[in-house]
């Protein structure tokens, strides 16, 4: 099949979540298993030109109101075949930041930016005389294209071409004034047809759950959660009605990158027979944090975006927060690695201040995730809600027991350790609140401390976890089929 991977995001070209990281991986399985696979994103201001091919000639694109011409480079998936193509259009990409900035979250021409996008990935099909099987959309940013091919593109050239949009979030939907719906290029008999009408606004994610031939999204468990009002951020109805045509396919691993038999980042390699090597990298993990070295002492690794969906209120809240009273009454250590919410990131610096077997890195450090995910003994990730997670995998496949909340992608991979046959993955709370947490943790140590031989069997069962993309690209590979049977 040949696929059209249409995003904001690929790695490492642009990265603002795990979205990057599946389209890039997913490309890449997908071409492995002999697919004609293909990405089209944007070229933001970060990407150097001068790494890129020049595609020679201009490219009329026409959205909306106006004719917009742009250029286009190609590029690659680093040790792949996979070609990237990258709209460049100075106005509306040459800037930092992907959404937004800083001071900026959103900008304020996202709809008129990301329908660019979505008109030239039809373009750049034409001028390279390349047309897909399946187009496949990811989130809101990309929501245009499965919308522009059933009301506007499905003839001649894209006739059989069939769409597929995949969920990584549903809490971002792409939600803006109706008086810019012109700039898509669609018709105003579209508006509501297509499924824009959000409470007279319009909403890009919505019309692509209503116009687009299959839906996915980044686990099994999220796909049933979205279902329901508390995890559907408004959109449960329109879920439930395309409920069949909704599938949750888990998230994959490169597990090139995130294996510790072979991890150039960590000071020490070592795989499950060879786990005593761990040892090594807690003690580094601990000299780099400025945590007293102490390999008695259970480490407690944190790596998230502070932001209200990972649960960081009820995990650092100055007010009631569980990360002072776990610090204070239960001998372990913490080592954190984070950045977002400017009153998070503040309390991360008061606690590595106050307490001694607490220390934050706020920013983000590539290396530093690897040690955490190496020397640390559990991995917290007490999510609000959790469409896949990677970390909890990352630390399934090096030994690092998570300590993680019921729900989507966490519930469908952690499997709950059971104290009187040691069976399990990991440990698992179901409330999000500070006392869950603190006893959730609580449990975690008082089995390191009385349970050892549980400890080290659970490690290696979870180190024996497979999470490779190559499963997922198959159950992606009969989405496809699903969705170009129904063009036949």
């Amino acid at each position: 099949m040949k696929i059209l991977m249409v995003t904001s995001e690929a790695v490492p070209f642009a990265k603002t979540g795990g979205l990057a990281d599946a389209v890039s991986a997913l490309s890449i399985a997908l071409s492995k298993q002999g697919h004609d696979v293909r990405i089209v994103m944007p070229r933001y201001y970060k990407i150097d030109r001068s790494k890129l091919e020049h595609i020679p000639g201009p490219m009329g694109v026409h959205p909306g109101y106006q004719e917009i011409w742009t250029g286009v480079y190609q590029g690659a998936l680093p040790d792949s075949t996979v070609p990237v193509y990258f709209i460049d259009h100075e106005q509306s990409f040459g800037r930092d930041g992907v959404y937004g900035v800083p001071g900026e979250t959103d900008f304020n021409d996202n709809p008129q930016r990301f329908s660019l996008l979505g008109h030239a990935a039809f373009q750049l099909c034409r001028k390279i005389q390349w047309y897909p099987d399946v187009i496949h959309a990811h989130d809101w940013a990309a929501a245009l294209a499965p919308i522009l091919l059933k009301f506007n593109e499905r003839k001649g050239e894209f006739a059989k071409t069939a769409s597929v949009f995949t969920i990584h979030n549903i809490g971002y939907q792409g939600v803006y004034g109706k008086h810019l719906f012109p700039y898509t290029g669609l018709s105003w008999d579209n508006f509501y047809a297509a499924g824009f009408e959000d409470w007279d606004r319009m909403n890009f994610l919505k019309a692509a759950l209503v116009s687009s031939d299959k839906l996915t999204t980044v686990s099994p468990t999220y796909a049933k959660e979205i279902q329901r009002p508390e995890y559907g951020f408004r959109m449960d109805g329109i879920l439930r009605y395309r409920s069949t045509d909704l599938v949750g396919i888990l998230n994959g691993v490169d597990t090139d990158i995130w294996n510790p038999g072979k991890d150039q980042l960590i000071p020490v390699q070592y795989t499950a027979k060879t786990l005593d090597k761990k040892k090594a990298n807690k003690e580094a993990l601990q000299k780099k944090m400025g945590l007293p070295v102490d390999p008695d002492v259970p480490i407690i690794g944190i790596i998230t975006r502070l932001a209200d969906q990972k649960g960081v209120s009820e995990l650092f809240g100055p007010a009631y927060g569980s990360v002072w009273r776990m610090c204070s009454d239960i001998k372990l250590q913490m080592a954190v690695l984070g950045a977002g919410e400017a009153w998070c990131e503040a309390e991360l610096k008061s606690l590595s201040a106050n307490l001694p077997n607490f220390k934050a890195y706020v920013g983000y450090d590539e290396s530093l995730s690897h040690l955490i995910e190496a020397g640390s003994d559990f991995f917290l990730m007490p999510s609000r809600y959790e469409p896949c997670g990677l970390n909890q995998m990352y630390s399934l496949l090096y030994g690092t027991l998570p300590i993680v909340r019921n729900t989507g992608g966490l519930a469908d991979t952690v499997q709950n350790y059971n104290e009187q046959t040691g069976e399990g993955t990991g440990f698992i709370l179901e409330n999000l609140t500070p006392q869950s947490i603190y006893d959730t943790v609580g449990w975690a140590a008082y089995a390191w401390f009385n349970k050892k031989e549980h400890i080290l069997a659970m490690q290696k069962r979870a180190m024996a976890s497979e999470f490779g993309w190559d499963t997922s690209a198959k159950r992606y590979e009969d989405v496809y089929k699903s969705a170009l049977s129904r063009l036949s």
